[in-house]
């Protein structure tokens, strides 16, 4: 039985690895023309940046702040055929720095989306269940937010455009709870989402400051989960060395963890950024460390364990919540099953 029709994930989901030169230089080999990218410099502590097709090149966010959007002339440039252009700007560029460099695929800068109550702008991809959303607040509770995926966001990533936390949306943690990308801290209660699941056309927002303030912009990244290429879930922690295994159905190209129960940061793991044995380096989304090797984890065919007792991502008991996407279904369309590293 086929778990997915993506039989190469990589055509949706990418990491690129690269070094900086101070110049302006095309990082290419991504296999298709990013619409989400996201940067971060691996041995110095600058910024995380996030660029958007909707938003446009140049436009700067910082998971790690609750900064707004920040025109930086010499930031991404352009998001090209084969990967994106950088210019001099050190947050993504400076010469000598190794950077990492996530990538997703919607479908260019978008366009109008009138399912909800708020027209919003969409950039969709349906085939891997990404979509990019850009809408203006009206400051009314209960405004629906049309996000084009066709079926129901698993996940959730919202920034007003101004000075405000990112906000949070994981269906594991439900309708009544965030977590906030650029803290530490554990799911707090909130009414950001008006109470309100998400359904296979809308997302739902109340008058929360960072979701919806009248004349405010806001940015949204919404996942919805598809079998063998993504998976947005939650798993206890064991608090033991000998840690809790996922399932995700793939080996996972990219891992997103926050334990949703504590203080507590939000580590960020990656098929190419490998180190020895059971490490591979890990970010964090929340502030500007530079890699470590302290997570020991194992990537396997179907998902992944820990071999840590590290309360950040498997404290005993703890609910920590996840998103996966992967470099190959455990079994594709052709029958070709995938291997652990």
């Amino acid at each position: 039985m086929a778990y997915t029709t993506i039989d190469k994930s990589s055509l949706h989901f990418n990491t690129k690895l690269y070094t900086g030169t101070g110049a302006e230089n095309a990082v290419t080999g991504i296999n298709f023309q990013p619409d989400w990218t996201w940067i971060k410099s691996r041995n110095a502590t600058y910024d995380h940046t996030l660029y958007d097709a909707v938003r446009g090149a140049t436009k700067q966010l910082y998971s790690n702040h609750t900064n707004g959007q920040y025109t930086e002339a010499q930031g991404l440039k352009s998001f090209d055929s084969d990967g994106f252009t950088n210019g001099t700007d050190a947050k993504g560029n400076n010469n000598g720095t190794t950077f990492v460099s996530w990538n997703w695929k919607a479908n260019g800068s978008g366009s109008a989306n009138s399912d909800g109550d708020i027209t919003s702008t969409v950039s969709v991809n349906t085939t891997s269940g990404f979509s990019i959303v850009k809408y203006t607040g009206d400051g009314t509770t209960g405004q629906t937010v049309g996000h084009g995926l066709g079926s129901v966001p698993k996940l959730i990533i919202n920034k007003q455009l101004t000075t405000q936390n990112w906000f949070v949306y994981h269906h594991s943690i439900g309708n009544t709870k965030v977590l906030k990308l650029n803290t530490t801290g554990a799911e707090t209660t909130s009414s950001a989402w008006n109470n309100t699941t998400p359904t296979s056309s809308v997302f739902t927002i109340g008058t929360s400051a960072s979701t919806n303030v009248s004349g405010e912009n806001f940015i949204n990244y919404c996942f919805a989960e598809k079998q063998g290429f993504s998976k947005f879930g939650s798993y206890k922690g064991n608090g033991n060395d000998d840690g809790a295994f996922i399932y995700t159905g793939f080996k996972p190209a990219f891992i997103l963890v926050k334990n949703a129960a504590i203080t507590d940061n939000w580590s960020i793991f990656d098929n190419k950024r490998l180190g020895y044995n059971a490490f591979n380096y890990v970010l964090y989304a929340d502030i500007t460390n530079v890699g470590s090797n302290g997570l020991p984890i194992d990537i396997l065919s179907n998902g992944f364990k820990w071999r840590t007792s590290a309360a950040m991502v498997n404290g005993s008991g703890n609910n920590c919540i996840f998103m996966a996407f992967a470099e190959a279904p455990l079994v594709g369309s052709n029958n070709v099953p995938a291997t652990a590293r």
